[in-house]
């Protein structure tokens, strides 16, 4: 999955910079390039913060171009790949508003 990449894209379709985005949610421009580059991965609440700042819900940043969720390649840790793999599936059989309910959720959750 790239985020920083979908990021970007959405950046550039809506015309805005860097700058405008480090105004919009308060992330610093150099965070914004390290997660567009794929240096870093953001967390739930910053992928938020760029949702709110691009004007969007936020699971619109985990679909592709094509309406579909993007594929995540799951880490090639033992005893991870298969859960995150059923997990995964169970979320992809979810309908939008369903998906909506559960990033919510685990973004509530990831704030406690």
């Amino acid at each position: 999955m790239n985020i920083g990449g979908t990021i970007r894209t959405m950046r550039e379709a809506k015309g805005l910079s860097q700058g405008d985005i480090e105004r919009r949610c308060g992330l610093l421009r150099s965070y914004i390039s390290r997660v567009e580059g794929g240096y870093t991965a953001p967390s739930l609440a910053t992928l938020e913060k760029f949702a709110k700042a691009l004007e969007i819900e936020p699971y619109q940043l985990l679909y592709g171009s094509n309406g579909h969720p993007q594929p995540v390649a799951v880490p090639a840790r033992p005893g991870l790949s298969r859960s995150a793999s059923h997990l995964l599936k169970a979320y992809e059989a979810l309908s939008a508003g369903n998906r909506r309910l559960v990033v919510s959720l685990m973004s509530q959750l990831a704030k406690r």
